[in-house]
């Protein structure tokens, strides 16, 4: 059996008619760009969020640095996240001259430590930017206390967070502004490179809408330099035919979890059930011995698996700079060495999850 890390052909085979249709409209249209497609997709985000404002961008690594860059980070801050993360978290802070401060996490759950966070700031620090991590909430409601305590803004790098609601509250409303990515293998992707922010702060939308688009507060008028961080139309269609199917693929989504789960818990490291009916299960990520042993294995057998994520950033040559080493942040780097993402996606066949359970206990039975 050939069974994919995630099957974007099928999805879109179920949703076919009604892509090629809004495509088919945008071509002929002849706007390409932030036109009624897009708007139309802020507006419906925003809503199912519950945040008064949404703006698309070309990219969750934009909307990172766009969230960062209104809040006025700059030369000579530091901002805290954690090293187990994509590396663009800690990109976007580099991008506005910024020093990316780590602090390590919590064994089981992978998101940020605490009490670690705590003890990383110091008198530089103006921004936290925890992780949501593979969709399933960061410890937000203390991390928003912490920073409410130290005068500190908090943005949430809810890149892999859409459709995640925490104690009656979306993923990305906790601090000023959330950060969304639309990459195309995300739970809620688009037909290529996508993004958002959302924030409840009209001063902060207004300054964002202007650095997306050059700095442009109207036509040719620039009150700052900005980027070229617009989302184009056809990701926006994408995303509003997308959204409304959501809600039912995370359901799937965390049935495949359970699934995995019960038959899983007594062979490897699995997610804790206490998130099996909270995370969007953007990755379903266990934690094993002999995981490159296990990996090949299941290469061999038609399965594809992947590492979310092999080198902790801190680790990155791109950062050397900062001066960290091995050993730094030891929760972090044992984890890396330990996790592997077996397949999930809405698509999955109950017949395809135990053909690899069955294979995972194959090998372990050896």
């Amino acid at each position: 059996m050939k069974i994919p890390f995630i099957d974007l052909k099928k999805q879109y085979q179920s949703m076919e008619k009604e892509l090629d249709i809004e495509i088919k409209k945008i071509l002929s249209s002849g706007r390409y760009i932030l036109g009624r497609n897009v708007e139309k997709f802020e507006k419906e985000f925003a809503r199912y969020c519950k945040a008064k404002y949404c703006l698309g961008v070309n990219s969750g690594t934009s909307a990172l640095h766009l969230a960062l860059a209104a809040l006025g980070v700059k030369e000579g801050d530091e901002v805290i996240t954690q090293p187990n993360t994509f590396f663009a978290t800690a990109e976007a802070i580099a991008y506005c001259g910024a020093k990316p401060v780590f602090a390590d996490i919590s064994p089981r759950d992978y998101s940020i430590d605490i009490k670690k966070l705590e003890k990383a700031i110091s008198e530089k620090t103006k921004c936290l930017l925890p992780v949501h991590l593979y969709g399933t909430p960061a410890k937000i409601d203390e991390i928003k206390k912490i920073a409410k305590r130290n005068n500190l803004f908090l943005v949430e790098d809810a890149c892999q967070g859409q459709g995640v609601f925490y104690k009656g509250k979306h993923l990305g409303t906790f601090g000023e502004i959330g950060c969304f990515s639309f990459y195309p293998g995300k739970v809620l992707g688009c037909g290529g490179e996508g993004g958002a922010v959302i924030t409840s702060n009209k001063r902060l939308y207004l300054k964002m809408r202007a650095l997306r688009d050059h700095g442009q507060t109207e036509k040719n008028k620039h009150k700052f330099v900005g980027y070229n961080y617009r989302m184009e139309e056809i990701q926006g269609a994408f995303l509003s035919i997308k959204l409304k199917k959501l809600k039912g693929w995370i359901k799937k989504r965390q049935q495949a979890a359970k699934v995995y789960n019960r038959f899983l818990k007594d062979l490897v490291v699995t997610p804790l059930d206490s998130v099996l009916d909270i995370s969007n299960f953007q990755y379903y990520v266990i934690r094993c011995k002999k995981r490159d042993q296990l990996k090949k294995y299941l290469q061999g057998n038609g399965v594809v698996s992947l590492i979310h994520y092999p080198t902790p950033v801190h680790l990155q040559k791109a950062f050397s700079r900062l001066g960290y080493k091995k050993g730094d942040f030891p929760i972090a780097e044992k984890a890396a060495k330990e996790i592997l993402s077996l397949p999930l996606y809405p698509e999955m066949t109950k017949k395809q999850i135990l053909y690899i359970v069955n294979l995972i206990k194959k090998f372990y039975s050896k």
